[in-house]
């Protein structure tokens, strides 16, 4: 059975009508200052000495040059003590998938992470620096939109302390790289502490969540996650010789069809990432299709892309040539494990 066909008998085996349309993403806090043209500063909770695009996604840190892979919220309530006293929501149907309550083990602190299955694709949300985490959620537990998962806080186990006016709710929407991380993680490095196992931040890959929001807001019924996923950016392209990688299946609607390569037999993806590493379009290729004998290839690199967007540092140019740093070699390598 060829792979397009087990695509498709997925998609019908495992997608209720209601999963094809787009689910909308909610804000997850009550802060509603986002929809307000001149409420930036009131929603974004910038880093010290800085303004509030810091607290925005993307390379905002250390002068464009370190990524940051969600988006900070401020509170809009707070108790008499000074701490934040919102509630914050799940930002859409799904199951919780992992909840750290141990601070010490991370820089989000107190944090969760949902599962939501939307237009195919599985996409998980992020809330960290949480004060607290609702005492009956687990693992496997199932939320709905605008449900409380827990309350606004600051923690976190960094050098310095998240203080009471930067107090803020850290949201990712991300996307899992390979379910076979903590398999990986003890290959590639040995002796070093994973303690969140296939939740390490290594293998999780953000969106903007904002662009997302903007899209559901401009579009309304209409938006589709999986269109505004499919249109990435590009910022390379590389070649695997491999067929049987995980995201294959976790994300077959970002596989694109090639008669050639169904015709003549699949021996490898050319695959598109974004700056942040997404791969965001895999598409099959024959022998015919595939220069050379090496089983990773960089093909391609949009210089602009990475001029605007330097901080993930996955690519690098040497002269004339343009290769993948170690960085962006250790993501390929984690994406095909």
């Amino acid at each position: 059975m060829s792979f397009f066909v087990k695509a498709a008998l997925f998609l019908l085996l495992t997608l209720l009508p209601s999963e094809l349309q787009a689910q909308p993403f909610i804000l997850p806090s009550p802060n509603r200052a986002f929809y307000d043209p001149d409420g930036m500063t009131k929603y974004y909770a910038p880093t010290p000495g800085r303004d509030w695009r810091s607290g925005t996604f993307g390379c905002v840190r250390s002068e464009g040059w370190q990524m940051h892979e969600g988006i900070d919220i401020l509170p809009v309530s707070r108790d008499k003590r000074g701490e934040p006293a919102d509630d914050v929501w799940a930002a859409a149907n799904g199951i919780v998938a992992y909840i750290n309550r141990k601070v010490a083990l991370s820089n989000y602190g107190n944090y969760l992470i949902i599962k939501h299955q939307i237009e195919g694709l599985e996409v998980f949300s992020l809330y960290a620096h949480l004060h607290s985490i609702r005492d009956d959620l687990r693992v496997g537990s199932p939320v709905k939109a605008r449900e409380v998962i827990g309350l606004m806080g600051r923690t976190a186990n960094t050098r310095t302390a998240i203080g009471k006016d930067r107090a803020h709710l850290h949201f990712e929407l991300n996307f899992l790289v390979n379910d076979r991380f903590s398999q990986w993680h003890k290959s590639y490095l040995p002796g070093q502490r994973n303690d969140h196992g296939d939740f390490n931040g290594q293998n999780l890959i953000g969106i903007d969540p904002v662009e997302v929001f903007k899209g559901q807001q401009r579009d309304g019924s209409r938006y589709s996650l999986l269109n505004y996923v499919r249109n990435q950016t590009e910022l390379c392209r590389i070649m695997v010789r491999d067929t049987k990688f995980p995201c294959l299946n976790r994300y077959i609607r970002l596989v694109r069809r090639n008669p050639i390569a169904e015709k003549n037999g699949i021996v490898g993806y050319e695959i598109a990432l974004n700056f942040n590493g997404l791969p965001f379009q895999l598409i099959p290729r024959s022998e015919l299709e595939i220069p050379g004998k090496a089983k990773v290839q960089l093909l391609s690199v949009n210089a602009a892309e990475q001029a605007k967007h330097p901080c993930r540092k996955l690519v690098t140019k040497k002269g004339t040539q343009w290769e993948l740093t170690s960085t962006g070699q250790r993501l390929i390598d984690l994406l095909i494990y």
